[in-house]
């Protein structure tokens, strides 16, 4: 708790109000947050994400090759760059210092620059799969400190390839094929995905989300370096919605021999001023050589939120960014989420959990927030079964 208390101030004093410097009409950069715009409009940009959390776990887990122990340590050192100009294209490069991983690293276009009409945006490089909402967001916006455990086990991650995205005030779609491995070198096969929702309502405080998202993954055998082929193999598991730890208490094993995994999704966000509900159902079936039985799982999650200062979760090109704080003393939010995932299946008894959170939000400003998280895991596996508790806290400055 220490360490938290030290960084939370260190970041307000970074954050201390910085005044745009006296430049050339023909370029002007500012110190905070760090940019340099050009005369025609275009943006050089360093972008963050920095986040330290502290995690109290109380009950145990099934055992001692389970045990939860308590931890405080930096959760995100995401930084990065972006260039861009506005109606014709954006570039971004994002490194997390902390993981050791390459995020998102794309060039995205706007077909009305290059053909004079708008018809969606192209981008290339290593991305976001379109599928679901909640892996879709942005970890600077989530509302939680954590992903909801269908998403941590289903969702795909990053991978390079292409995708193309059209948007009109009624429905929003995303389809992408991804045919190279992510940065690191892993995961290396191909995938098509797509996302499509229905967005009857869309004002500025008033949304109505409706959407459905699939994706085939044909993931490729490697040779290892002693020349030895590698089949592919796939791993389906969660953590209990606290990243410092690594145990999972559902987890279904490695899965050999993997010909292909089919994902699919429904999703649904609905927001009023300062309430709003968001929900999401994943779904995963993995076909497998050899006569090797299918594994199927699923899982979902639901949750509610309530700016009690006023503000409104802000929505944009189907997904969702933090608020913007009305007052001088920021916003706050309150939320309460249950999320459930059912990994035991074809006579693998990979387990069953559920989870509630109650959660509450400070937004001081546009970058730094502070969040609390209170879990009550309830998680079973064979003839085991295991209910701890975590109490989590944030310090997030992002830019």
């Amino acid at each position: 708790m220490k360490s938290l208390s030290l960084l939370a101030l260190a970041l307000l004093a970074v954050h201390a109000p910085a005044q745009a410097q006296d430049k050339p009409a023909a370029s002007q950069a500012t110190l905070w947050p760090p940019k340099l715009t050009s005369a025609n409009g275009t943006e050089l940009a360093l972008t963050g994400n920095l986040a330290y959390d502290s995690n109290d776990f109380s009950g145990a887990g099934y055992g001692a090759s389970t045990a939860l122990h308590d931890d405080d340590a930096w959760r995100r050192q995401e930084v990065g760059v972006t260039l861009k100009r506005k109606g014709y294209y954006d570039f971004g490069a994002t490194f997390d210092f902390q993981a050791k991983t390459w995020l998102d690293v794309a060039l995205r276009l706007e077909t009305k620059a290059l053909f004079g009409r708008d018809l969606g945006k192209m981008r290339v490089g290593q991305m976001k799969l379109p599928l679901g909402f909640e892996g879709n967001t942005a970890t600077r916006n989530a509302s939680f400190m954590e992903n909801s455990l269908p998403t941590q086990a289903f969702y795909q991650g990053r991978r390079g390839g292409v995708d193309w995205a059209f948007e009109r005030p009624a429905y929003i779609t995303n389809v992408g094929y991804f045919f190279e491995s992510d940065l690191q070198g892993n995961n290396k096969g191909d995938t098509v995905a797509a996302r499509a929702a229905w967005t009857p309502m869309k004002e500025a405080t008033r949304v109505l989300h409706l959407g459905v998202s699939a994706s085939q993954e044909n993931p490729d055998s490697e040779i290892n370096g002693r020349g030895v082929e590698v089949f592919p193999s796939v791993r389906w598991r969660a953590k209990p919605e606290a990243a410092l730890t690594g145990v999972r208490l559902v987890d279904s094993g490695n899965l050999s021999r993997v010909d292909n995994i089919r994902r699919t999704g429904l999703e649904v966000l609905w927001i009023d001023g300062p309430w709003s509900v968001q929900g999401e159902y994943l779904r995963q079936k993995t076909e497998r050589e050899l006569g090797l039985p299918s594994y199927s799982a699923d899982g979902g999650y639901i949750f509610g939120s309530w700016l009690v200062t006023g503000e409104s979760r802000v929505y944009s090109g189907g997904n969702v960014a933090n608020p913007k704080p009305a007052g001088k003393y920021g916003a706050v939010e309150l939320l309460a989420r249950y999320s459930r995932i059912d990994l035991d299946s074809d006579g693998i008894a990979a387990g069953r959990q559920q989870d509630w959170t109650l959660g509450a939000n400070w937004y001081l400003n546009r970058y730094f927030k502070f969040q609390a998280n209170h879990v009550w895991v309830d998680a079973e596996r064979g003839a085991f079964s295991a209910s701890p508790r975590v109490f989590e806290l944030r310090a997030q400055l992002s830019f």
